[in-house]
């Protein structure tokens, strides 16, 4: 018997759903591993100079990783390969990938020997505030970085070759394995190394968990290709297509990373500890964006590209597709925001209270996290309208707004950060904190020119009010229990205290969530039948 439309759209809902689990999942596991990473490392480095050296080394030769790598190949190479898979033309989708590879390969070898050559220029620039033994410790642990920066491109490379053949899960998952390499380095040298030495350890074992990483994916990749064909042929016009619709992105990747190290300089410029803090917040931060805004955009990029029909077709599919993805994404969004702004230091003292991380550092970094809640819900729900974007191949529109979010961040960041606390008497170091709130800020900027751009491309999109005003209600509802509780839990194990405030701040929501009617809690229990039938 032959599926109803509407049976066709709710089993391919559902699987766009499970291959969202499957994101999130992997996505889940590798955040898992980074929180005992980072946990670990706040344990042996805390707030020291140490830390401050580390995490500004990481982050300058990482922008290899944020250039060439998911977002970015996602964008340009995910429609291209994955409608040459739905073609069924393999032989050709099997060249495209081989001459994307061979690229790939040649230019970051390039911009890894040139960013090893010029480390101490990139110092002098992106770290001002960075001098003496501070600043040598930071040169050599970048030299160190940028190989294995370098090879992390090549798992974005992998990436775009199991998402477009519908495996999402072992790309996501596979960074554990770099997390575990830093970890154990971390663990075999923290108790016989001063911090500097140590730092440096932990930085080899970042190399060796990159090549890890790859290595993990590379056999299903190999398998799924059946064979590679590498070359550096650009003619062909389906890679001409990838690298056209790349260099927008490109660009736009490169503009978002200035924006962060524009965010670096300026921590750097406060008092010791504050680029330290700013990275540890980042973490928590990053989680619910990539969670559920990543999870999200990723499953339905491959699905908004392989749309059909005439142009309103395709644009009445891609509203469908988008407002649901808005309204999954809100709803597990929303009450994330809620407790960075009201609970945060309920979500930063189990994972990093310990060792040299004290109960005060676990307050400054709340300060941080709860500037970050002012755009977390604008910057995850922007990530699935740029995804729209890129499945109608416009990857201009994207770049053009991310450049005047950048533009306008960085001025409010300036002003909130190196101004702000004097004018209200505060200590400078919650700066900070006007960093992150500048840039959520101007998030929600972005957020709606997207919407806009996007509307007048395929007719009216975004959340309801009365759907977003019932999520914040509900998320209240959350916090007001979750306080009652946390008062009466003061002294306790900051694991355990955090387990009794925080779970009751979920069941409320969910509670709330579904006696306010919201579907999305109604449409989780229609999905469990599927989800049993995958499992």
């Amino acid at each position: 018997m032959n599926e109803t439309p509407q049976k066709k759209a709710s089993v391919g809902q559902s699987r766009t759903r499970w291959h969202a689990l499957l994101v999130a999942g992997g996505i889940g596991l590798s955040r898992l591993a980074g929180f005992i990473r980072v946990s670990v490392f706040a344990f042996f480095f805390g707030n020291t100079d140490a830390a401050d050296a580390f995490n500004a080394a990481f982050r300058i030769p990482n922008v290899l990783q944020n250039l060439f790598g998911e977002g970015v190949l996602s964008a340009s190479f995910i429609p291209v390969y994955a409608n040459l898979l739905a073609r069924n033309d393999k032989e050709e989708a099997r060249r495209v990938a081989g001459a994307i590879a061979a690229i790939l390969m040649l230019i970051t070898s390039i911009l890894v020997l040139i960013g090893i050559l010029i480390t101490p220029w990139l110092i002098y620039v992106l770290a001002p505030g960075f001098t003496g033994e501070k600043r040598e410790i930071t040169i050599q642990l970048v030299r160190i970085f940028f190989p294995g920066a370098g090879l992390l491109v090549w798992s974005a490379w992998c990436l775009g070759i199991l998402n477009s053949h519908g495996k999402f899960f072992l790309s996501y998952a596979a960074p554990v394995a770099w997390n575990a390499m830093l970890i154990l380095a971390m663990v075999i040298f923290g108790w016989s190394s001063d911090p500097y030495d140590l730092a440096q350890w932990t930085a080899w074992g970042s190399v060796a968990g990159s090549a890890l990483q790859i290595l993990i994916q590379l056999p299903v990749v190999l398998r799924l290709l059946g064979r590679v064909q590498v070359s550096l042929n650009h003619r062909i016009s389906e890679v001409r297509t990838v690298l056209r619709n790349f260099i927008p992105v490109f660009i736009g990747r490169g503009v978002v990373q200035i924006s962060g190290y524009v965010d670096q300089i300026l921590a750097s410029l406060l008092t010791t500890g504050a680029v330290a803090g700013l990275s540890y917040a980042q973490i928590l931060y990053t989680l619910p964006v990539s969670l559920f805004g990543m999870s999200v955009a990723a499953a339905e990029l491959p699905a908004m590209s392989k749309a059909v029909g005439s142009d309103a077709e395709i644009a009445e599919q891609l509203r469908k597709r988008l407002d649901g993805g808005l309204r999954q994404i809100a709803f597990f969004v929303v009450p994330s925001a809620m407790a960075f702004l009201a609970l945060g230091d309920m979500v930063v003292a189990p994972i990093f209270q310990r060792g040299k991380f004290t109960g005060g550092d676990t307050l400054y970094v709340w300060g941080i996290l709860a500037g970050s809640s002012v755009g977390l819900l604008a910057s995850t729900l922007g990530r699935l309208y740029s995804s729209t974007f890129y499945a109608l191949r416009d990857t201009r529109t994207p770049l053009k707004y991310a450049i005047i979010r950048v533009t306008l961040a960085a001025l409010s960041g300036y002003l909130l950060s190196q101004h702000a606390p004097g004018l209200i008497g505060i200590d400078e170091r919650w700066g900070a904190a006007g960093i992150t709130a500048a840039s959520g800020f101007c998030g929600w900027a972005e957020f709606l020119l997207l919407r806009h751009s996007m509307n007048g491309r395929i007719g009216k999109t975004g959340l309801a009010f009365s759907y977003t005003a019932k999520l914040w209600l509900a998320a209240g509802a959350g916090v007001a229990a979750a306080w009652t509780v946390k008062i009466f839990t003061d002294g306790l194990h900051p694991i355990l205290r955090s387990l009794i405030v925080l779970g009751p701040y979920g069941i409320i929501y969910f509670t709330a969530a579904f006696l306010l009617g919201v579907p999305e809690v109604r449409a989780l229990g229609r999905f469990l039948p599927f989800l049993k039938r995958r499992l």
